[in-house]
């Protein structure tokens, strides 16, 4: 069986001691789930200096960045069905319950906030479906998009820059996790990629974030407790809640042991007594716990996606004419020539 993903995916293997899947079933449909922000950002930040102007004169670099990306990311996957998510820029329900959330980072561009508020209307416009959850995120919708296709059967690819998503890989769900060098220089993280290069198996991902916590959205982990001894503590004994019942049942012997076990097996100095001593100070658990809270994605999101209504917003192929008139109004014609191709029917075969 010819592999489900394209060449230029495969190709972002190369030099790799992992290999793309080649086993996943041609009868289930993919589910293609943008991170729109994401995106805005990365070219937002890459593609200032060219200063592109739509024909209304507001800046478009943006826009037309994330535009070009999504097309080729279309192309490569051929998927059934895209959707984007969007942040609610008025609402957090994650500040709310946690006022530093984000804290700390420099405040956006104001042609980048331009940019963020018009992506929804361009992305409707082309007849795709851009989902801006009441209060959430785009990841809530990316999380919501892994569980919708789960429960129909069908594949997901979530396309982003953000670490966040690697907890929703799964067998059927995977990240394309967009770098420097576009789709063809970004790794597709499967359930064993992950652990190649974690050591988390992708069901634990979340327990490990929440562990390490996250600089970037101002989560503090718990204390003495990075990276590596979150790897190590997820790879020895799995899931936290074993974790929080040995120490209640056993002071943490049991995990002492396993994680003592593996220390010796690399050579290392035992760790497992230091580790336990940590995850048992006061506080500890609560730090864990509130962690879990603020980053796990929401999948209850409403995607507005009907499938079985042909022509629907967000299924693929779009009509042409709808395509070109809106992406004529960034002012580049082979984009505009570019995105008919891929978005109304042309584009690339399945393999």
């Amino acid at each position: 069986m010819p592999s489900a993903y394209p060449v230029a995916v495969r190709a972002a293997y190369a030099g790799s001691t992992v290999t793309p899947p080649t086993d996943e079933p041609r009868g289930r449909p993919l589910l293609l789930a943008v991170d729109a922000p994401s995106l805005l950002h990365r070219h937002h930040h890459a593609r200032a200096s060219t200063d592109l102007r739509d024909r209304g004169g507001r800046p478009a670099w943006a826009l037309h960045g994330m535009l070009l990306q999504i097309l080729e990311t279309v192309e490569g996957f051929t998927p059934d069905a895209v959707v984007f998510g969007l942040d609610d820029r008025a609402a957090s329900v994650r500040r709310e319950a946690y006022p530093d959330y984000k804290a700390g980072r420099a405040e956006k561009d104001a042609t980048l906030v331009e940019q963020l508020e018009r992506a929804g209307p361009l992305l409707g416009a082309l007849g795709l479906r851009a989902v801006t959850p009441a209060g959430l995120e785009a990841d809530d919708v990316s999380a919501s998009a892994a569980a919708w296709a789960e429960a129909r059967g069908w594949r997901c690819v979530v396309v982003t820059s953000d670490r966040d998503a690697f907890a929703h890989i799964s067998e059927h769900t995977h990240v394309l996790r967009l770098i420097t060098g576009g789709v063809d220089g970004s790794p597709l993280l499967t359930p064993a990629r992950l652990h190649a290069m974690y050591g988390v198996h992708a069901e634990h991902y979340l327990e490990y974030a929440a562990l390490r916590g996250d600089a970037s959205d101002n989560l503090p982990g718990v204390p003495g407790i990075g990276e590596k001894a979150a790897a190590l503590l997820m790879a020895q004994v799995g899931s936290m809640q074993e974790v929080w019942a040995d120490l209640e049942h056993c002071a943490g012997a049991t995990v002492a042991a396993a994680v003592d076990d593996q220390c010796l097996e690399e050579g290392r100095r035992r760790a497992g007594a230091g580790l336990v001593r940590k995850l048992a100070a006061d506080g500890a658990r609560a730090r864990f716990d509130f962690n879990v809270g603020i980053m796990a994605g929401r999948a209850d999101v409403d995607l507005g996606l009907t499938p079985e209504v042909p022509g629907s917003p967000g299924l693929l192929p779009v009509a042409a004419d709808r395509v070109a008139r809106a992406v004529d109004y960034l002012g580049v014609p082979s984009t505009t020539d570019l995105a008919v191709r891929v978005l109304a029917g042309g584009g690339a075969q399945r393999m």
